[in-house]
């Protein structure tokens, strides 16, 4: 039986994937997995038998990733259930700053007493007049789940589009429509688009080559034509808010739509800000919820890792006996101590994989025949290893 604590209300599609070996909810002691969507786990503290944590979501910023993965929990999330509704939520935000169309419903509103308000439209609608999106240059910076589906619909409508991302999926490369241009660097398409969608992840590192912290800065935009418009519905630290300002106030930046207003930018002109509601639908949030599960199930029930942030994609077909689930620091020699630790035991080994990523690894080994404890426990004892768990 497994526990599973719900600290967001998740779609029933969602829990309906738990079958009756498991029990979930809000008030669950001690849980297996914990099920989460925007709420806090920062502050929490985990108890020993917690195995994972799945965000229905992409985002993870919520959860302490680092502090997990040291303690051997495995940090789920949802890449590419909610890609659509922030598809065209992306789309929607190119329409808004090319066609004053936000203006033009608050003079309807701030005239709406008006009994000749008929006539006063068509005297005053040309100061609401915008451009149209078809002919007009769009950089996508990020090819993944939202920007390769974004760059074909802009495709569909008419766009020239330019596509950056030096870390493209092969996957993601077939789906991308052979008429998306690709450039090598973000240069190229600050130089030439009228409008730039940004799709990257957050990331914090020392290394100015791998952070993404504040990448939309003073230098980028000086490149970048004048008049652009830049749409932000990834994450609002990838834009420096302070250069920012300055571009709108100069009108390099004509308009700038993100999904993730702050104190600076809900307050300055020219920024249309929507509040976070790019995954707001009822189709994404059933789609991450059930992904979410599925991840869920499959790490508790067999071990196999699909879409984690912390520790790598590992999948094995469980044939074996028992299936031995390795969580350990990404080390040199520690695949061979533990196939050492198997051989001296005279565990017979029917399959065997290892995976890694960054500084964490993961290795799966199935095994036919009996399984001692005492040989499990060896396991646990060598050097690195975070967290053994035996599935029968």
């Amino acid at each position: 039986m497994y526990n599973i604590k719900l600290l967001n209300k998740i779609a029933k599609v969602g829990t309906d994937v738990f079958d009756e070996n498991y029990t979930y909810g809000d008030n669950i002691e001690s849980p297996d997995a914990v099920l989460v969507r925007s709420a806090s786990m920062h502050d929490m503290t985990f108890d020993k038998n917690l195995l994972a944590i799945a965000r229905a979501g992409a985002g993870v910023n919520n959860i302490p990733i680092d502090r997990c993965a040291e303690d051997g929990i495995v940090v789920f999330n949802t890449p590419g259930a909610n890609a659509n509704a922030v598809k065209e939520l992306v789309i929607a935000g190119m329409l808004l700053a090319a066609r004053d169309v936000v203006g033009g419903i608050n003079w309807v509103k701030e005239n709406s007493a008006d009994p000749d308000i008929a006539k006063s439209v068509e005297k005053n609608k040309s100061k609401f007049a915008g451009i149209e999106l078809r002919g007009k240059k769009l950089g996508v910076i990020g090819l993944g789940a939202i920007g390769g589906p974004l760059s074909n619909l802009a495709r569909h409508l008419g766009m020239e589009v330019y596509g950056c991302d030096p870390y493209i999926t092969i996957d993601a490369a077939w789906n991308i429509s052979r008429d998306v241009k690709r450039v090598k660097t973000r240069d190229e398409l600050y130089e030439v688009c009228d409008f730039i969608s940004i799709h990257v992840p957050l990331i914090k590192n020392d290394d100015p080559n791998v952070s993404t912290v504040k990448m939309i800065n003073a230098d980028a935009f000086a490149k970048m034509k004048d008049g652009v418009i830049l749409l932000n519905f990834a994450r609002d630290l990838l834009v420096d808010d302070d250069a920012l300002a300055e571009a709108l106030a100069s009108g390099k930046v004509r308009k700038y739509v993100t999904d993730f207003p702050n104190a600076k930018t809900a307050n300055m002109d020219n920024v249309i800000a929507i509040p976070h509601l790019g995954a707001s639908t009822e189709e994404s949030e059933d789609n991450c919820a059930v992904m979410a599960a599925h991840e869920l199930r499959d790490y508790l029930e067999i071990g196999n890792i699909k879409n984690s942030v912390n520790y790598p994609d590992t999948s094995l077909p469980h044939s074996g006996d028992y299936r031995i689930c390795v969580l350990h620091r990404n080390m040199p020699g520690i695949v061979a101590k533990l196939a050492t630790v198997v051989a001296d035991e005279k565990l017979n080994i029917a399959n065997m994989i290892n995976r890694s990523k960054g500084d964490y690894a993961c290795t799966i080994i199935e095994i036919n025949g009996t399984l001692p404890e005492s040989s499990v426990q060896k396991i646990r004892e060598v050097e690195n290893v975070i967290r053994v768990r035996i599935i029968e």
